[in-house]
């Protein structure tokens, strides 16, 4: 039988019906910051016109999610969420839903899942591609003949 997954003593479901206050006191002290000052800005501040606030931004990312959350726990498939904001917190709402991030070449992919909790999209969608060597070339294996 699969294990059920917790988060700081929590299930999923449970962590989903609290508020995302409370939510914020279980997670590390940047990501906890981070969500507390959007959520003030959010309540306070928040002007869907002004696109000078990096803030802003990144609460756009926050509301298309929570709009693709409802259409998801009603049996509708969202489209994926497009963001280059590499900086958002993964929160329960998330979980289940498709974000396509910009790498800064193309836009990758990935689906959330419940141990991404807490951590930024950024986190893993690599800015670097891996490095893969092809075969030595002919000077070396020349060399080799001869040492």
């Amino acid at each position: 039988m699969p294990r059920e997954f917790t988060y700081r003593g929590y299930t999923l479901e449970q962590l989903k019906q609290l508020p995302l206050e409370e939510f914020a006191k279980l997670l590390k002290a940047r990501a906890r910051r981070h969500l507390l000052r959007i959520l003030r800005w959010w309540k306070t501040a928040y002007n869907p016109k002004d696109n000078l606030q990096k803030s802003n931004e990144i609460i756009k990312v926050y509301e298309k999610a929570l709009k693709a959350a409802k259409e998801l726990e009603q049996g509708k498939n969202p489209k994926p969420i497009r963001t280059h904001r590499r900086d958002v917190v993964i929160l329960p709402f998330m979980v289940g839903l498709t974000f396509e991030v910009y790498n800064g070449k193309e836009f990758q992919r990935i689906k959330i899942a419940p141990e991404m909790l807490g951590h930024r999209l950024g986190e893993f969608v690599f800015t670097r591609k891996e490095v893969v060597h092809s075969a030595p070339g002919l000077a070396t294996k020349e060399a080799m003949k001869k040492g």
